[in-house]
């Protein structure tokens, strides 16, 4: 077998290129609205838990090769990786919503368009979530069909959205697991009806707008300042790529960490935690368009997970973009760039809270309107020991700052 798709070839969507269709952007929001729902702990009370993981358990995904987990998740030594995989199936409820990619001669094979790495630390708990560029140029290894059985070869080097199409969420799991170095425990993938009823269920999450959005492509009209979005306008806004800073799928990103910061910030208030109406709709809405590892569909460890990381502070939730640099032989592809990632890998595995230092330009999806907090007010021109300072190169954003759309208008 080649080294290139057996079906749909994945996109180059890294530079500025045509708008790719709506379904395809959809993946945003729901890669990134499931691993918030994950880190901040979905349902609070038991009942809620277990009724999604019995819902789930028919449909879940056995994990090729993991070790046997401790049934005690304080057990695990150095933390635990949740991987969050977005999908873009084309299911018969909302397929009329994507165009070409459900009608068209786009609509064969899977791509696993949004890729999230959810570290939780050991105590203290951090919340890390890494997200992969969709079109990085990676190692894929042997991997089996989860459906035929066929086993495919490995390859040396294909965008990493490809994987799903050779071994669904396994092989996406193993990608990033040898890409990372880190032993994955749990994983999970959403399809495009999650985000809609997610959003739906949530009741919209505020975003800021820092300068007016007008997207011919996304059909996205956002003068500056505050907003509640939700539904099609939550899509628009997650899909906008034109929209946003230089119109490049990496400015993109920047765009999509303001809102799963926002989002984060609502999930952990009581306007969603405390309140039982809304944590049933998120679970059911979870329930329907969610598949899951054998291991996270266990409902004592959905307990466990959820309580792990329910008291983290905002402080100490971090989003960051993997590092890469341009495809010196394709510029709308990435490449590692290995030497910030080491760093970054091993700023987590110490269980340091992490510090950006990357200075967003006039380029990038978003500005920060509010810095990062003093870690140590008393004495800034020290570094706290807790504390690690990420390369430049590392762009992201914590939970706790606020970030606005670097908008443009577009038409």
């Amino acid at each position: 077998m080649s080294e290139s798709t057996k079906h749909r070839r994945p996109l180059a969507r890294h530079g500025q290129l045509g708008s790719p269709g709506a379904g395809r952007q959809l993946l945003k929001l729901l890669g990134l609205a499931l691993s918030v729902v994950l880190l901040s702990g979905v349902a609070v009370g038991g009942y809620v838990l277990y009724s999604l993981a019995s819902t789930v358990s028919a449909n879940a995904v056995e994990l090729q090769g993991q070790k046997e987990l401790p049934p005690d998740i304080a057990a695990y030594e150095g933390g635990f990786d949740v991987f969050v995989a977005g999908v873009d199936t084309c299911e018969p409820k909302y397929a009329h919503l994507f165009g070409k990619r459900c009608t068209g001669a786009d609509s064969e094979g899977t791509l696993n368009d949004v890729n999230l790495l959810v570290h939780v630390s050991a105590a203290p708990r951090r919340v890390t979530v890494v997200s992969f560029p969709r079109d990085i140029l990676v190692p894929i290894p042997a991997c089996k069909d989860e459906k035929t059985g066929k086993e495919h070869p490995a390859m040396s080097r294909q965008p990493l959205n490809s994987a799903w199409d050779y071994g669904g969420l396994n092989c996406a799991v193993q990608t990033v697991s040898q890409l990372t170095g880190e032993d994955i425990e749990f994983a999970a993938s959403f399809t495009f009806g999650g985000v809609i009823e997610m959003t739906n269920a949530i009741g919209g999450v505020d975003v800021c707008l820092a300068n007016p959005i007008k997207d011919k492509y996304t059909g996205l009209d956002l003068s500056a300042g505050n907003h509640t979005v939700q539904g099609l306008e939550a899509l628009q806004f997650l899909r906008t790529r034109h929209g946003v800073g230089d119109g490049s799928d990496l400015g993109r990103i920047g765009n999509q960490q303001q809102y799963m910061s926002s989002l984060a910030r609502k999930m952990v208030s009581g306007e969603t935690l405390g309140n039982v109406p809304v944590l049933l709709k998120l679970a059911n809405a979870a329930a329907d368009n969610l598949t899951m590892s054998t291991s996270l569909a266990d409902p004592s460890r959905m307990v466990q997970i959820a309580l792990a990381m329910k008291e983290v502070p905002l402080d100490d939730i971090v989003f960051v973009q993997y590092p890469t640099v341009d495809a010196p032989e394709n510029p709308n592809k990435v490449v590692p760039n290995k030497q910030a990632a080491e760093q970054l890998w091993a700023a987590i595995k110490a269980n340091k809270q992490l510090q950006i230092t990357h200075e967003n330009s006039k380029n990038e999806g978003v500005i920060v309107t509010t810095p990062a907090p003093t870690t140590n007010p008393g004495t800034p021109s020290t570094t706290p020991t807790d504390v690690v300072q990420l390369p430049s190169d590392v762009k992201g954003n914590s939970a706790a700052q606020q970030t606005c759309s670097n908008g443009n208008v577009r038409r």
